[in-house]
């Protein structure tokens, strides 16, 4: 990955985007794409919608769609002491907040806290390996009153973890919200190269989709305007390629591995047949993940939209998922980009994607 793709992945990692809260990075995203795509618009839940023209009478419609909502968490109250209280957004692990740094987003720009925790020297024996709730979790940030702390954050602002994007060894990376703005990343980057060949074959919608976190919310929305043909969701997966990973379970799936391809009952078998002759074709690494029911993405939601969408669901490896320490490889971004964009040039005729 060149430098200049790298920061721009960067920038979409960093900006915050809870649940509910995604505008900072769908503005990123507008900036990115404004010349590149023939039409882009947000709609009134949030998502961002792109579209590049197809040529031809009535071509294939085709959705790319990545959610690119964060888990974090929401300011509830301010005690008369200035420590705020809160509530998580989406699935997080209370085990991982006590202790954390986090960034508290105002409207006069971040502020920084951290989440509280007892020296293990005052828990009791007892209470050692026991979870502390949520509602007994608290952010200090340094103030000594209610009024204090009220002239710098608000109840109802959005939290996320303090951790930037960093370089770990060869082509591995770390930071949160990898789940799921790196399908974000992926998504801008099959568009940008999609429009550098030309007019594709297909009518092409590119979706940042909003709430997947709390519920594949705006997923459901989009699907259900756009009437698409075909739908390509970009997510992460787990990876199993940890000393506590259990491959029975997860599958083999290891970072480095190359993109993961879905298959099960949310997923339509010939746009799957598809995906893995192209990766053949383009001799691009794929790992197989069996998934006996629902998927737990976007992909749930879009392909029982009005009378179905052939949906196809491209995973990346990850390990540490919903932490402040996700890893996973860039050589897996880089070969799913490839693979979408392969994808893309192959599709065309809509029977083919009916199950025979």
């Amino acid at each position: 990955m060149n430098e200049a793709d790298y920061a721009f992945l960067k920038e979409l990692i960093e900006a915050p985007s809870p649940s509910g809260f995604e505008q900072p990075v769908q503005r990123i995203l507008r900036r990115e794409l404004a010349t590149v795509v023939d039409e882009l618009r947000s709609d009134v839940l949030g998502n961002l919608i792109a579209r590049i023209d197809g040529h031809g009478l009535a071509p294939l419609k085709v959705m790319l769609a990545a959610h690119c909502d964060e888990i974090g968490f929401m300011i509830r109250y301010i005690d008369e002491q200035g420590f705020l209280w809160f509530a998580p957004i989406g699935g997080v692990d209370p085990h991982l907040c006590p202790g954390q740094r986090v960034m508290i987003h105002s409207e006069a720009g971040p502020i920084l806290g951290v989440i509280g925790k007892k020296p293990i020297h005052l828990i009791e024996v007892k209470d050692r390996d026991s979870v502390v709730k949520f509602r007994n979790q608290f952010i200090d940030i340094g103030c000594s009153s209610r009024a204090e702390a009220e002239a710098l954050v608000a109840i109802g602002q959005a939290v996320t973890f303090a951790v930037t994007l960093e370089r770990l060894q060869g082509e591995k990376v770390t930071s949160r919200a990898f789940d799921d703005k790196m399908g974000v990343f992926i998504l801008a980057q099959v568009l940008k190269a999609v429009r550098e060949q030309g007019v594709p074959a297909v009518e092409l919608y590119g979706v940042s989709t909003v709430q997947e976190e709390v519920g594949l919310r705006g997923a459901a929305t989009s699907a259900f305007e756009l009437r698409p043909d075909v739908a390509i969701i970009l997510e992460v997966g787990f990876a199993s390629d940890v000393p506590d990973g259990d491959k029975k379970e997860q599958g083999e799936i290891r970072l480095g591995g190359g993109p993961i391809l879905s298959c099960g009952p949310n997923i339509n078998p010939a746009l799957l047949a598809r995906l893995k002759a192209t990766a053949t074709q383009e001799e691009i690494p794929v790992q197989i993940l069996a998934e006996a029911k629902i998927t737990g993405t976007d992909a749930n939601v879009v392909q029982l939209s009005r009378s179905g969408v052939a949906t196809a669901l491209v995973r990346v490896p990850l390990r540490y998922m919903h932490t402040p320490v996700e890893v996973l490889s860039l050589d897996d971004l880089d070969a799913a980009i490839r693979l979408v964009v392969a994808l893309l040039g192959e599709l065309g005729d809509r029977q083919e994607l009916i199950p025979q």
